[in-house]
């Protein structure tokens, strides 16, 4: 399934650096999947990959997404590294690596559930009636 949100609306989404449409739908299509399978337990999760990155995580250039706003913010989660980096690592996990992405949003969640994302919430908080 691929998103039909334009990455120019989505929360926290950069400039998109495709030359072709058909290239960024590619790619996020292919991590939606991912991102739609790892998070099937927790739908919220789901819908704030959606606000967050508009399911990408690297550009087609093959950098790792970054935060318009924060630079810092990373990948399909918009994990900011200024604050969690130290703490990902000592879990052995890299946040450039899409399912290490996935797996420190998730260790995130269970620790402090949605408030890490809670910027974005006024694109994903009205979809939580719909999951």
């Amino acid at each position: 399934m691929v998103s039909a949100i334009s990455p120019d609306t989505a929360y926290g989404s950069i400039t998109n650096q495709a030359t072709e449409s058909e290239i960024w739908l590619t790619e996020a299509g292919d991590t939606e999947s991912i991102v739609r399978n790892y998070f099937q337990d927790i739908p919220v999760m789901v819908q704030i990959a959606r606000c967050e990155s508009t399911f990408r995580h690297t550009l087609t250039d093959g950098s790792v997404l970054s935060g318009r706003v924060d630079p810092a913010d990373t990948g399909v989660m918009q994990i900011n590294k200024r604050y969690h980096e130290d703490t990902a690592v000592s879990l052995g996990l890299n946040l450039d690596d899409l399912y290490d992405n996935m797996a420190y949003a998730r260790h995130l969640y269970e620790k402090q559930g949605t408030q890490p994302w809670s910027a974005s919430n006024p694109c994903w908080g009205s979809t939580l009636a719909m999951i």
